[in-house]
């Protein structure tokens, strides 16, 4: 089955790490999708940028809402992605929890589905 690691941490920056921390991060998370990769069931992987970049839209009657940053006012952010393809459930958890952030966020296991040519969303099983 195919299940998204979405990775919740604090908002961190590079003027609020010094640069040993942030050199350690890039490590970890490297080293984490090496293993991942060598494991054979990385799919995809992403990076996201600080929330203060994001677009949020929203439809409210109708009219369309475009807000600069997060729609959420929280002090974590999802961070990052990994697209892992494994047997259950209870191996997406089991590489969830070596994920780098777990130790200062969470890690949300979310199972993914299928959108195919013909429109129809299928469970990815």
């Amino acid at each position: 089955m195919r299940y998204t690691l979405l990775l919740h941490y604090p908002e961190m920056d590079a003027a609020s790490l010094s640069e040993e921390a942030m050199a350690e991060g890039q490590r970890a998370f490297a080293s984490y999708a090496a293993t991942l990769h060598q494991a054979g069931v990385l799919l995809g992987a992403e990076i996201l940028q600080p929330s203060s970049n994001t677009t949020t839209l929203t439809l409210a009657d109708g009219v369309l809402h475009v807000q600069d940053g997060p729609f959420a006012d929280t002090k974590e952010q999802l961070g990052g992605t990994f697209v892992i393809e494994v047997l259950d459930l209870d191996a997406a958890i089991d590489w969830g929890k070596q994920a780098p952030s777990i130790a200062w966020g969470s890690v949300e296991v979310r199972p993914g589905a299928l959108f195919t040519v013909d429109g129809a969303w299928r469970p990815n099983t």
